[in-house]
């Protein structure tokens, strides 16, 4: 082998180890092979994942301008199987056979070979009027001496184009080559195999939090849809405020992923915060005791009133009773329909509500001999939440999946690519003023991609017509809250013009929206 060859193998070896694309790899490493053997033809084979046969990759016979597989037309050819159905080993193919046996096979001319079957080259050949002659078939083998493959080349050329046979040369330049490649289509699909493998994860991830929270689960997989929608949005931004900015596949894979996890966090949130729909809400909604209660205090008044009657001749006297005992059941209903609309979080609580809260509190009520005020001292707390349906205790504990999401992501060993994944996801809720969580951050602090999350994520919670805490809005009445989020500093508004400006508002409602909630968009940026 002289020094030349050895070059030209370096030089594969290293354009090898750089492609990624495992289409485009098998077509190189078959070019090569006829390159430096000088050849007409080729067949490039994969043995398949069951290892049970042999898989067309690519196929190339230059005087017939015939490519197939690779990065040009997709091959349709049955593989070839490397047994028969009764177990034995097929021995009709000279590359099954090479796979089989082992060995690598050099036919000088196989019209005139008996040892080998050339049925398939044959009748090839009677159709194309080609002339199958010389072929050289060598089995490549991975780092643990497993084949996962076979190179079969055709009709090495002399100078004046005749076809000749395959030297010793040939069989070591192929052999060394099919080496290299096997390392390379081997670390092709280790690579391909851990990024399955990290999908497949991150997609689990999010089916373990929905087995705690249905709804997040659909909330995880609408804000990775909304965030690659922006981004690609952004992409297409020629010369708007964005023309400047690209997302290579690399960076939107990793935005892809940050937005799958950025709420891994929620997985060790509790299930009755994380769905907390009512404010008396924990295992179970507190209304029902509450209303138990109410019960029991117009179950004694109507035992107080009997026994009154009991002794009472005077009738007036009685009906007076009566009346006043009718009143105050209906003092009781309203306190209570007062009390089981309180619990909704629908509306904000003013001081006058929360003082008639308290008043209804300290009615007593009797449980044996003992005296106790008709709500105790956790349910005025939880009423009394001025709005939504979480106390400030529970909100910290939602608030802190986000350092969660970060501190978890944040442990992992991801690859290059995705290393701002933990800071990304961990981001969706800081705010330009600096007073978003859980780490401050202000401004520029914030990276463009947490922004995007922090715009898809507030747009999708607005918009979401499955959370049991509250009603949908409307495609305006979300924007018209983005708009105020933007005073205030908590997003960027570039961002959220551009979403709105380049309608990915209108994109999303068509797929997500109901139909009543999709109106018009009356606000302006």
């Amino acid at each position: 082998m002289n020094n030349e060859y050895i070059d030209q193998l370096n030089d594969i070896g290293s354009l090898l180890s750089t492609e990624k694309n495992l289409d485009v790899l098998m077509e190189k490493i078959l070019i090569t092979a006829k390159k430096l053997t000088n050849c007409d033809a080729g067949t490039f084979y994969l043995v398949d994942e069951d290892e049970q046969s042999l898989q067309f990759t690519v196929v190339q016979t230059d005087s017939l301008n015939i490519k197939m597989g690779g990065t040009a037309e997709q091959i349709h050819w049955p593989n070839l199987k490397l047994y028969n159905e009764d177990g034995t080993k097929n021995r009709t193919n000279i590359s099954v056979n090479s796979v089989l046996n082992d060995e690598l096979i050099n036919v000088v001319d196989v019209y005139k070979d008996t040892k080998y079957n050339f049925e398939g080259a044959k009748s090839f050949d009677e159709v194309t009027f080609y002339r199958t002659t010389s072929m050289l078939v060598v089995p490549m083998k991975d780092h643990e001496n497993d084949i996962i493959g076979v190179l079969q080349l055709i009709n090495k050329k002399d100078d004046d184009d005749n076809f000749v046979a395959f030297e010793k040369a040939d069989e070591k330049l192929i052999t060394s080559l099919s080496s290299q490649a096997a390392i390379s289509i081997t670390s092709s699909r280790l690579v391909v195999g851990l990024e399955a493998l990290l999908n497949a994860f991150i997609k689990s991830i999010a089916t373990a939090i929905g087995e705690k929270s249905k709804y997040t689960e659909g909330h995880i997989n609408r804000v990775a849809e909304l965030s690659l929608m922006i981004a690609e949005a952004i992409n297409e931004d020629k010369d708007g405020i964005y023309k400047d900015k690209n997302f290579s596949s690399d960076e939107l894979k990793q935005l892809d992923v940050a937005a799958w996890m950025h709420d891994i966090g929620k997985i060790t949130t509790p299930e009755y915060v994380v769905d907390k729909s009512k404010k008396l809400e924990t295992i179970y909604d507190r209304i029902n005791t509450v209303k138990v209660k109410f019960e029991l205090i117009k179950k004694e008044k109507e035992i107080s009133l009997l026994k009154k009657i009991l002794v009472e001749k005077d009738e007036n006297i009685i009906a007076e009773l009566k009346s006043q005992y009718e009143l105050e059941l209906k003092e009781l209903d309203d306190d209570f329909e007062f009390i089981n609309a309180s619990n909704t979080g629908g509306e904000f609580m003013s001081d006058d509500k929360i003082k008639r809260i308290e008043q209804i509190a300290s009615k007593v009520l009797k449980v044996g001999d003992k005296e106790e005020n008709l709500l105790d001292e956790n349910e005025v707390y939880n009423l009394s939440i001025r709005k939504g349906t979480l106390t400030n205790e529970e909100r910290d504990i939602i608030n802190n999946h986000a350092k969660i999401s970060f501190e978890m992501l944040d442990s992992l060993p991801f690859p290059k690519k995705l290393r701002d994944v933990p800071a990304m996801a961990g981001g969706h809720h800081e705010k330009i003023s600096g007073k978003g969580y859980p780490f401050g951050l202000k401004g520029d602090e914030i990276s463009f991609e947490s922004r995007i999350l922090a715009v898809a994520d507030i747009f999708e919670a607005l918009t979401a017509s499955d959370r049991p805490y509250k009603e949908p809005n409307s495609l305006n009445q979300s924007i018209k809250i983005l708009s105020f989020m933007i005073k205030d500093e908590e997003l960027d508004g570039d961002l959220v013009k551009f979403f709105v400006d380049k309608g990915l508002h209108l994109e999303y409602a068509e797929d997500n929206l109901m139909p009543e909630q999709i109106d018009e968009v009356t606000i302006k940026f």
